[in-house]
């Protein structure tokens, strides 16, 4: 297998040991030996000795059949998700808007075309596509991403949307390149977006954008629903307002976190 970067400083080994991670993908939870080989592009020797050190780090474990993962590999997106410390502050205020909306609420920032929950509090509804934290989803297809392209200056969100999504789902919204500008610049002029089922059927969410302290946009907060159940109208009448109190609150919650003074308490010694 060729090198995929020629700098120096790029560690091969790691990035087949993410390549053999990500291969387990929708519908594949258990992979065996060969068939991990042919999704990574390795060597099976390679893929083998790949496996049996993720197996001895506790990300991997042997199956029926093969490999599978093992919850510890959610400790990778955790650490991200933890260290950035939005989790803790969002929690509070996004639990009391599922209680007051009775619909599920997620966070989510732009990673290339896509976006990525970070966040998520939800309510037992059945609904087209599941979502947890880590789900990828092509941004512009949904609220949540629509608000994080709308922050870009708008030749920086084309550059953004050229790459290929790394998502695996074909959302049902197809637009050129001047709906794609029309609807951003309707999303900037009101501060928030909305999508009816652009991504996949019965999918309906409206979103508002979180921000830091010097009023830059860091993520997305939406509430979803069900089309059936959940008119348009009750979605920006009803549910808009207080998802807009509800992203003031954290905004300014974290605004506060990043201004409070670092303090490093010295040990004292006996």
């Amino acid at each position: 297998m060729a090198r995929r970067d020629n700098s120096p400083d790029f560690i091969e080994a790691i990035a087949r040991g993410l390549d053999v991670i990500r291969a387990f993908g929708p519908g594949q939870p258990v992979m065996s030996l060969a068939a991990m080989a042919a999704a990574s592009d390795l060597p099976r020797p390679t893929a083998r000795r790949i496996l049996l050190t993720l197996e001895g780090l506790g990300y991997v474990r042997q199956a029926t059949g093969g490999y599978e993962l093992t919850p510890r590999v959610l400790d990778l997106g955790m650490s991200y998700v933890l260290s950035r410390g939005l989790w803790e502050v969002a929690r509070p205020h996004m639990e009391a808007l599922v209680a007051r909306t009775r619909e599920s609420s997620s966070i989510a920032q732009l990673d290339g075309s896509d976006i990525v929950y970070v966040a998520r509090v939800a309510v037992p509804k059945i609904v087209t596509l599941a979502v947890t934290v880590g789900t990828r989803f092509p941004a512009l297809q949904t609220s949540l991403g629509k608000v994080l392209l709308a922050a870009l200056p708008p030749a920086e969100a084309e550059r953004v949307l050229a790459e290929p999504s790394r998502s695996g789902i074909v959302p049902r919204w197809h637009p050129d390149a001047s709906e794609r500008a029309a609807a951003l610049r309707e999303v900037r002029a009101r501060g928030w977006a909305l999508t009816d089922e652009q991504l996949a059927p019965g999918i309906r969410s409206v979103a508002v954008p979180l921000r830091d302290g010097e009023g830059q946009v860091i993520a997305a907060l939406n509430v979803n629903a069900h089309a059936a159940e959940t008119p348009l109208e009750v979605l920006t009448g009803q549910h808009l307002p207080p998802l807009l109190q509800t992203a003031g609150a954290i905004s300014a919650d974290w605004a506060a976190c990043q201004g409070a003074p670092q303090v490093t308490v010295a040990g004292t010694a006996s």
